[in-house]
């Protein structure tokens, strides 16, 4: 669960302790008050808090050479919240009254441009300048389309336990369950074969538009043969902030057209590694003797993105550099980052994953 996290740190003017959880919940009650934007006034003490909560994190995450984990993960836990309210969940109406809010939407790009800065910081944007764009992604993806197994990957294969799958499996339908969404944010305007190609691979997710086929419904088979909750964010206080910022940022990029590159070259890393990286957790649920079904979102998956990897590359990222040849360097930049994403998430969750592991039931 979500560890409570009150941090000894106190405003000058408030003397009021830093807590982000506290924090988070009144940001929640925020989301559900009617036509928020006009009552900002009436509610300015709550939103008070929550901004200063909001800066406090904001330092102690970008602005500190170690950052803090309680702080990253109370801001994506923030911006995940506000960016899920672009998807339609087939919940209660009531929960998008605000999604237009002028405040949220400040709210976020408070915290989304200092984020951006900070993520970008990490890779040296200048390298991808200047260079045989299409000599280097074929390299990229020569390397990275069945890499070295990983100690990590060694682990799910040959040790993980049925509580650390199971771990695995909650933490992973945060995404699996909704997967594939994004996509659709992309799909509108002219129609041209990039447009067709994406549309070509939503299809496919989406199951042809059988609900049974559909990829999202694998996940949901897994969690009901392993007996667990098949709701959309059952387990969300078990998602790590790195997990949460892979999520994030891909409505970064796909809510900004001027991002459309580097969203390709993202989602052409993201669709070329998936079989190489699943790969250990279908062995691992082999090794443990789980059903077929157990396993299936993984089988499919390392099934069809083979296929998918190839798409993106050939018809979707190598025709976009002879169309954009000054901007191509962008979409090796959102390779490059979508890569140190996933990297980094798949560290966190397996430390989750260990974790659980431990435990002895």
């Amino acid at each position: 669960m979500h560890n409570s996290t009150t941090l000894p740190i106190t405003d000058i003017k408030t003397k009021t302790a830093i807590n982000y959880d506290r924090a988070e919940k009144q940001f929640i009650e925020l989301l559900t008050t009617e036509d928020l934007d006009r009552h900002l006034d009436e509610l300015r003490l709550v939103i008070d808090n929550i901004e200063k909560n909001i800066d406090f994190a904001i330092a102690a995450a970008y602005q500190t050479p170690s950052g803090d984990d309680a702080a990253h993960l109370f801001l994506q836990r923030i911006l995940y919240r506000i960016n899920r309210l672009k998807l339609f969940w087939f919940d209660s109406l009531r929960s998008y009254i605000n999604e237009d809010s002028l405040y949220l939407q400040k709210l976020r790009k408070r915290i989304e441009s200092v984020w951006q800065q900070w993520e970008i910081a990490q890779l040296d944007v200048e390298s991808f300048k200047g260079i045989d764009v299409k000599k280097a992604l074929h390299e990229k993806v020569a390397a990275d389309i069945e890499p070295p197994l990983s100690e990590d990957n060694l682990y799910y294969r040959d040790e993980l336990t049925i509580a650390g799958y199971r771990r695995l499996v909650a933490i992973g339908s945060l995404d699996g369950l909704v997967e594939a969404s994004q996509i659709s944010r992309t799909l509108g305007g002219v129609s041209n074969e990039i447009h067709a190609v994406l549309t070509r691979l939503l299809l496919e997710e989406y199951g042809g538009g059988r609900l049974a086929r559909k990829h999202s419904s694998y996940f949901i088979t897994m969690l009901e043969k392993l007996g667990m909750e098949t709701q959309p964010e059952a387990y969300f206080d078990l998602v790590p902030w790195q997990l949460l910022a892979t999520i994030n940022h891909m409505f970064v990029v796909t809510e900004r057209k001027s991002h459309f590159l580097r969203y390709i070259g993202g989602l052409l890393y993201g669709e070329l590694s998936v079989p190489s990286g699943l790969r250990p957790y279908q062995a691992a649920g082999k090794r443990l003797g789980l059903s077929a079904e157990e396993t299936s979102y993984w089988d499919i998956h390392i099934k069809v993105d083979e296929l998918h990897g190839k798409w993106m590359l050939d018809d979707a990222a190598l025709p976009l550099i002879e169309k954009y040849p000054q901007d191509a360097w962008e979409i090796l930049l959102g390779y490059e980052q979508q890569k140190l994403l996933g990297s980094r998430s798949r560290k966190a969750v397996t430390q989750a994953v260990k974790e659980a592991d431990k435990v002895v039931i």
